[in-house]
């Protein structure tokens, strides 16, 4: 595989980062024009309008059922439970996502003899999930939790944030972070993780041509947005957020109409939705899995079959990286909710205490092991 790197120091953040340009196949090419670019996904604006069902006369009907999957992704509205009232089916979806914690031996046993790699979400996951995203600050014994771990094993935090935010709330300069939904890569800085003494910092930055635009769209939503109370547009640099956590639920429809007339009028940019979260990206083949893959390789670990990583996440932009490991037969996810969800997890735990209570004691096994 051939690379060039360019080295270059955040100063802000003390990470160092190295420019990563190659041909393996698990890259997305960077492209000068993302319509028509290799690793863009062409989408003519007619089926946008379509797969964000803003046109044709039933669109009432449409926003209705977007408002319907808004409130089924608030973790602690009434209806997130209506699929799963039942105690018997409540079981029988823990049967088949157990509780990490309850299988720890059996995860060790799986894992013995190879080299376990962490992957981890921030909201929810290390953090608790607030009303606002500012404030979303993870405790000091996790903070102390996630640096233990690092020490054991290679450590990745993987969001939907903003590099820059997330290192602000982390404050850990030995793990690698993967911001914007994996579209922007960093390495540890030099000298704190001994999983990269000998390799460059990565980044990788698959989505850099799409920087004016979103800047753009973020303008245009910040505007759209302003008249309704509680709406809050973040700015994560290769993907935009915007949170209805604090919005009136009856605003909720008003809300979705304001944000896809926006995003409508940009055929290369995709609306999801995740909890309480519209989320906005550029439509190319990269995402949590595609990142995932490639820390992996730039760990050393893409043709190793002794190698197992596990994921923790909470969101549906999680589920990709879960998908990714069941495919590749190696390690498992974890997915962080208190309810049933459909999901390619194969373990759960219920909150961030539980997810610090699993790291925790996957850091005492390793070190009753040195």
């Amino acid at each position: 595989m051939v690379s060039q790197n360019v080295v270059v120091s955040d100063a802000k953040t003390g990470i160092i980062t190295v420019s990563t340009v190659s041909n393996s196949s698990v890259f997305t090419p960077t492209a000068q024009k993302p319509p028509t670019a290799p690793g863009y996904i062409s989408v003519s604006k007619k089926k946008l309008l379509k797969n964000l069902e803003i046109n044709g006369a039933d669109q009432s009907q449409r926003l209705n059922s977007w408002v319907d999957s808004m409130r089924a992704s608030s973790p602690t509205h009434l209806k997130s439970l209506s699929s799963f009232s039942s105690e018997e089916e409540h079981n029988s979806w823990i049967k088949r996502h157990p509780s990490a914690l309850n299988m720890f031996e059996r995860i060790i046993e799986e894992a013995r003899g190879k080299q376990i790699v962490m992957f981890l979400d921030y909201d929810g996951t290390l953090s608790p999930i607030v009303d606002d995203p500012d404030r979303a600050f993870m405790t000091s014994k996790m903070r102390r939790t996630v640096k233990k771990m690092a020490k054991c094993f290679p450590t990745s935090i993987v969001t939907g944030r903003c590099i820059d935010k997330v290192y602000s709330f982390v404050k850990l300069a030995e793990l690698y972070y993967a911001g914007s939904h994996g579209m922007d890569i960093k390495g540890p800085t030099k000298g704190f993780s001994r999983y990269n003494k000998d390799k460059p910092s990565v980044l990788y930055q698959p989505a850099g041509d799409f920087l004016p635009m979103i800047d753009e769209v973020y303008k245009q939503l910040v505007e759209k947005t302003k008249s309704t109370p509680g709406a809050k547009v973040e700015n994560n640099k290769f993907c935009l957020s915007v949170h209805f956590r604090c919005v009136d639920e009856k605003k909720w429809s008003e809300l979705a109409s304001k944000v896809r007339s926006v995003v409508k009028n940009y055929p290369t940019l995709k609306l999801s939705q995740g909890r309480k979260v519209f989320e906005i990206r550029p439509i190319i083949k990269w995402n949590k899995g595609k990142a995932l893959e490639f820390l992996l390789e730039s760990l050393g670990f893409e043709n190793c079959n002794d190698v197992f990583p596990i994921y923790i996440g909470d969101d549906k932009t999680d589920e990709d990286a879960f998908k990714l490991l069941r495919g590749r037969g190696q390690g498992f996810g974890i997915l962080v909710s208190k309810f049933p969800k459909d999901t390619s997890a194969s373990y759960s735990l219920q909150d961030p205490p539980e997810v610090m209570n699993f790291l925790g004691r996957l850091v005492e096994w390793k070190q009753m092991q040195q």
